[in-house]
């Protein structure tokens, strides 16, 4: 277990989203360090949605509205159905009382498959920043592998 490295993403208002469709079926973690308008954060879950994501973890100020965004774009792509097809769910979770650490850990370990039990081996970390931390993030993402190992109970 532990996944593979993940995809770097950065975003930022303004800029364009990267083609991520390669990457489809994967997981998304969402790393929010940037101010944003609500009118970009819908049109980031739409592309998030649109790109294959099956599994979001936000992290950061505000994440639980995540949860609703991808939701929404997620039920937006199916109008006249009651409810979304298992095959295009996609799972949502926020995370505002835990470190980033804390987030990988979980997109590594527990966020493994689709709600149709596709395992999930694409992970992009979208990084909501004015700035590019490609390093800071990776370094982060593998640190965090061996947390269960450093957590004293």
């Amino acid at each position: 277990m532990g996944g593979l490295n993940p995809h770097y993403a950065r975003i930022a208002p303004g800029d364009p989203l990267p083609d991520i469709r390669p990457l489809a079926l994967f997981k998304a973690v969402i790393i929010l360090d940037a101010d944003y308008s609500d009118e970009w954060q819908d049109e980031v879950s739409n592309w998030l949605v649109e790109s294959g994501c099956r599994y979001m973890l936000a992290s950061g100020p505000d994440c639980s509205s995540w949860d609703d965004s991808v939701d929404y774009a997620m039920i937006a792509r199916q109008p006249d159905l009651d409810e979304t097809p298992d095959d295009e769910f996609v799972m949502t979770t926020w995370h505002n009382n835990q470190t980033l650490e804390d987030v990988f850990w979980q997109a590594q370990f527990v966020a493994l498959l689709s709600y149709d039990d596709i395992e999930l081996n694409q992970t992009v970390l979208v990084d909501v920043s004015r700035v590019a931390r490609e390093h800071e993030m990776l370094a982060l993402w593998e640190q965090s592998k061996t947390l269960a190992q450093r957590e004293v109970d």
